[in-house]
Parts: C-alpha cells; sequence; structure tokens
C-alpha cells in the first residue's frame, strides 16, 4: 500500500500523477490519499477540512487504486505521521507500506516527530524531482547507506525498512501558486480534474474575501 499524505489545499495534477507513476512503477496495489488534518509543521490550510477533503475524493474518484483515507482529519492534535503509520501497522500488520514523499520532505526529516521511528513502520519512497539531490552525508546519507535501495522487489518482500528514491514527470504546479492564481481571479482549469475545480469555484475557499461574500 502507498500512503500519499499532505493538505492538498487545493489537491491538483502535479500530485495526482506522482501518485499514478509511483503506482505502476512500484506494483502497488493501493495508493491511500491521506489529507492532514493539522499538520504541525505548516501554518493552518486556507480551505477547510470538508471542503480539501471534497476535492480529494473528487480528484480520486474513478481511478483504479486510489482510495482516500480521513483518519487524521479527526485528530484534535498535531498530525503526525509517525502516529498514522502506527495505526496502518496495526491494522495491515503483515502488509508492506510505503510512505510517499518529496525530495524535499526526505531532506527535512530529521525535523519531523520520531522520525528515526518511521523505517520500523513503513518503507520511504522519495518522489524525485529536478533540482534535488540525495544527501550522502549526515543523518540522512547514512540512513541511505543502510537502508537504500533500487529494486522494487526489496518494496515487496519486507513490510519495512527501506529507501526507495525514484524521478517522476515534473509538472510544475504548486499549491501555493494555484491558490495565488485563483485569488487573483483567474481560472483554474487544467491544473486540476473539473471536479476539483468545481468544488473551488462553487464554494469560493480561496476567492478574495469581498468576492467570497458577494
Amino acid at each position: 500500500m502507498g500512503i500519499f499524505g499532505g493538505t492538498f489545499d487545493p489537491i491538483h495534477y502535479g500530485h495526482l500523477r506522482t501518485a499514478f507513476e509511483l503506482r505502476e512503477i512500484l506494483r502497488l496495489p493501493e495508493v491511500r490519499f491521506m489529507p492532514a488534518g493539522n499538520p504541525p509543521h505548516r501554518e493552518h490550510t486556507v480551505a477547510s477540512n470538508a471542503q480539501r477533503l471534497a476535492m480529494v475524493r473528487a480528484a480520486t474518484e474513478g481511478q483504479a487504486g486510489f482510495t482516500v483515507d480521513d483518519r487524521e482529519m479527526h485528530k484534535t492534535g498535531p498530525s503526525y505521521t509517525v502516529e498514522t503509520l502506527a495505526e496502518l501497522r496495526a491494522e495491515h500488520p503483515a502488509r508492506p507500506l510505503c510512505l510517499i514523499i518529496g525530495m524535499d520532505a526526505f531532506l527535512g526529516l530529521p525535523k519531523w516527530h520520531r522520525w528515526r521511528d518511521l523505517m520500523g513502520l513503513s518503507h520511504l519512497v522519495v518522489a524525485h524531482r529536478p533540482g534535488w539531490r540525495a544527501p550522502t552525508m549526515g543523518p540522512l546519507g547514512e540512513l541511505l547507506v543502510d537502508r537504500g535501495t533500487g529494486t522494487v522487489s526489496d518494496l515487496h518482500d519486507s513490510v519495512a525498512g527501506r529507501i526507495y528514491i525514484h524521478a517522476v514527470t515534473q509538472l510544475e504546479i504548486s499549491s501555493t501558486d494555484v491558490r495565488a492564481l485563483i485569488h487573483a481571479g483567474r481560472d483554474p482549469r487544467y491544473l486540476m480534474p473539473d471536479g476539483v475545480r468545481r468544488i473551488i469555484l462553487e464554494s469560493g475557499c480561496y476567492a478574495r474575501k469581498e468576492e467570497a461574500r458577494g
């Protein structure tokens, strides 16, 4: 199972293409999208939990192997990835779990809550994008020497503990830029599925405040 977390504020084709490519390449039966409820390292989201969840459901609807898990949105405290993985591991003790993160997130891994415990709960799949290089020194460099693999079968032969880095198609889309575009009164068409665009336009969640009230 692939686990793809994020604020998804909003979800867009960059997220979806990454998940789609990794599911095919890694032969994952499922990629589970997990919207963060209260991410500890980021400011509050712009869209509400209900709006973000509706957008993720709309974006993944009809795609084989894409599922949505909203458990982090029901937590009252911070959404720590290690705690979510511990829950999933308890539910699926014999199933390989692959946490999908970007290279930028991987480079910041030592700042995560109980980050060293992640490897005992899941594999790490790092989506590599142009401009980033895997570390060769420090704690992450050492971790890659000990745990890194370039063989997909290693992710299926054990339930956790390996790191796999793979380049994905680069789509120059970011949620921050999408929000700014909408705030400026422009149309986000072709940056996301039509169902997501419809929710954004109907709710006015990223529009200027005066426009949203009007």
